[in-house]
């Protein structure tokens, strides 16, 4: 049985709520910028700097960039305790998903770093 010391909210339901709600703020952020685009057909690139740089853009692209980054540690959270176990590999199952967490941990971290600087 797996420890629950590394999921995001320490239950399923949330987990799985919380999964539906960021694929929800992330589909409404792709709609909002494709629709942008296609109102827009002759869009120069001042036109689009100005409304990326939207005070509610920005807090919007924002948002979505937490989303992402929950969204995608609870799907790796779980792929990683469904299949990196013992059953899987041996005594050496928990050692593979303990460096599997430790990698997605710190490529999250870097994304949100990244993805902050450049929105803001």
């Amino acid at each position: 049985m797996v420890v629950n010391v590394s999921n995001f909210s320490r239950n399923g339901l949330s987990d799985f709520l919380l999964q539906r709600l960021t694929a929800v703020v992330i589909a409404a952020y792709v709609l909002c910028v494709l629709g942008f685009l296609w109102l827009n057909p002759g869009l120069t690139f001042v036109e689009w700097i100005s409304y990326m740089e939207s005070i509610y853009m920005r807090i919007f692209s924002t948002l979505t960039l937490f989303s992402i980054t929950a969204h995608a540690w609870i799907g790796m959270w779980t792929v990683s305790t469904d299949y990196l176990n013992e059953h899987h590999f041996r005594s050496f199952g928990h050692v593979f998903r303990w460096f599997f967490q430790l990698f997605v941990t710190v490529a999250i971290v870097i994304y949100v770093l990244l993805g902050l600087w450049v929105i803001w």
